[in-house]
């Protein structure tokens, strides 16, 4: 099968970026012909909260990308889409996560279609965007009207696209595979040593772009509990802030937190994550809404207990007390949970259950879906 996955991938980095690159691979594996089409502009400046939207790594050097594509330039758009139209991929798969995104991928979508050979199914991180912006719902029923099929990564977007009316269009879900690309296993004691952390402590670790809708002001609160206090506990910040960061700042001196708190809040590059995520005891993702987490397939790929809070799809995959704890997005709730993890001890227990769970999640049947879907609509 001759695919073409659109969305982003390097020279941008970012969860979406290493997705789609690990996504591009499982397809080669499956003996596919596959090439992602990136953006040379993702974001304008002004929209992009963060430090830089390009990573500084090397580029996969097994893979062909294509960068094209401008956010804000339709005739970037028509350009692709016309190429794509004339090429006649078997598949093209979208990745959507963002309205922003939708006059872009949904014109490039409508010309690769007009063939009338290629189909186009879309991943859909998000039909309802976490944080709600005036004209989102236009914007996105202009790219999913545009697609034959979906593929979602949590049960609460397909039910979301049901409800915005896009029911009848052919649609699975398949959980978010493991993010296997960031190296193996190592032992504690050496993830420890390289990011020069103590072995006297224990870590909880938060990771990952620090949005509002992810909670952290939530775990900050949770961490002041006199009980955690009393702990050999500190909890590790690692990812860039993309907002303010004094609200959070604010609460750690409010809560006298400083002494507990490690900050790593730049980028945090794809060679480093395996020291963080094997040095902490339990990944923390105390969100206020989510649909699905990448952090989640990092932990598991880890073999780490997490703790996750209970919206939106995230304790889909997180079965509560067997691979770690599940509870309200509160600050009580969240310390009585690690309160109860350290008092029972159970980092190992519940690290076996992630080793048996983890087993579930594989890209072989991601790409088997996206497949699926697209031959539902012949």
């Amino acid at each position: 099968m001759k695919v073409v996955i659109i969305g982003p991938a390097f020279p941008l980095r970012g969860g979406l970026a290493t997705y789609n690159e690990r996504l591009a691979r499982a397809f080669k594996e499956a003996g596919d012909t596959v090439r992602i089409v990136t953006f040379s502009l993702q974001y304008p400046n002004f929209l992009f909260p963060g430090q830089t939207q390009f990573s500084t790594d090397a580029g996969p050097a097994d893979l062909q990308i294509e960068v094209s594509l401008n956010s804000v330039n339709p005739l970037s758009w028509w350009r692709v889409g016309r190429r794509l139209r004339a090429e006649r991929p078997d598949l093209v798969v979208f990745r959507f996560w963002l309205p922003f995104m939708g006059p872009a991928l949904g014109t490039v979508a409508r010309l690769a279609r007009g063939n009338g050979h290629t189909r186009v199914v879309a991943i859909t991180d998000n039909v309802i965007p976490h944080e709600k912006r005036p004209g989102d719902g236009p914007l996105t029923r202009f790219f999913l009207s545009a697609c034959d099929g979906f593929v979602t990564m949590s049960r609460s977007v397909l039910s979301d696209l049901q409800r915005l009316g896009f029911g009848k269009k052919p649609a699975l879900y398949r959980p978010h595979p493991l993010y296997d690309n960031f190296g193996p296993i190592k032992p504690k004691s050496e993830a420890l040593a390289a990011l020069g952390l103590p072995a006297t402590v224990r870590y909880l670790l938060f990771f990952g772009f620090i949005r509002a809708y992810k909670g952290l002001d939530i775990l900050l609160e949770a961490f002041a509990d006199a009980r955690i206090a009393a702990l050999p506990v500190k909890l590790i910040i690692a990812g860039e802030f993309y907002e303010d960061a004094a609200p959070y700042e604010a609460l750690i001196q409010r809560y006298q937190l400083e002494s507990r708190i490690i900050r790593a809040t730049d980028f945090i590059p794809n060679e480093k994550v395996a020291d963080y995520f094997c040095a902490a005891d339990l990944i923390m993702q105390p969100y206020k809404n989510a649909t699905q987490s990448g952090v989640s397939q990092i932990a598991y790929h880890f073999e780490r207990p997490m703790l996750v809070t209970d919206v939106g799809g995230l304790a889909e995959l997180i079965p509560d007390g067997v691979v770690g704890y599940v509870v309200p997005p509160t600050p009580a709730a969240i310390a009585d949970a690690v309160v109860a993890f350290y008092a029972g001890q159970r980092e190992a227990e519940l690290a076996a259950g992630v080793r048996e769970q983890k087993k579930q999640f594989s890209w072989p049947v991601m790409v088997a879906a996206l497949k699926e879907v697209a031959e539902a609509t012949e």
